[in-house]
């Protein structure tokens, strides 16, 4: 699998665990910065995770920032995006399972290394169940019949 990263300053200090945890597992990951803890604008690394992810098909991104709240909220504004605010490996695998999250993001001030290790093996270990889920999902698609969302360019 493939992997694309992006965080701002607050959570900069996890990205390297991260990354070595995604390779540990065999995957390929990207990083899309910072490249340092200065302080940054999430919305503009959660748009440059999603518009990889999108682009690239059958990759997957992860965010982090303090609490992956703004992150996620501003990755899912990316037509094509299901990031999930994940907190341990059950979330983490039903994000996958029921709601074919192509996104996992989460918190550095929120959770531990240990957490992380087992959302990342969960979210690449848990494949999309489909079936029920899959309506379910296409109803929260830009074409569904919510209507059409407004996107960040």
């Amino acid at each position: 699998m493939k992997f694309y990263i992006a965080t701002d300053h607050a959570g900069y200090a996890l990205k390297a665990f991260v990354k070595d945890c995604v390779i540990s597992l065999g995957h390929e990951i990207v990083d899309l910065g910072p490249d340092s803890a200065d302080r940054v604008d999430y919305p503009d690394y959660a748009k440059k995770c999603a518009k990889a992810v999108v682009t690239d098909e059958g990759s997957f991104g992860i965010v982090i920032c303090g609490t992956g709240i703004g992150i996620s909220i501003a990755a899912n504004k990316i037509e094509g995006i299901r990031a999930a605010l994940c907190h341990d490996a059950y979330t983490a695998s039903m994000a996958r399972a029921h709601n074919d999250a192509n996104i996992l993001a989460f918190g550095e001030r929120v959770v531990g290394k240990g957490i992380v290790e087992s959302m990342i093996d969960a979210f690449c270990t848990t494949e999309f169940e489909g079936g029920r889920h899959a309506n379910r999902v296409s109803k929260i698609e830009p074409k569904s019949n919510f209507g059409r969302f407004d996107y960040i360019d």
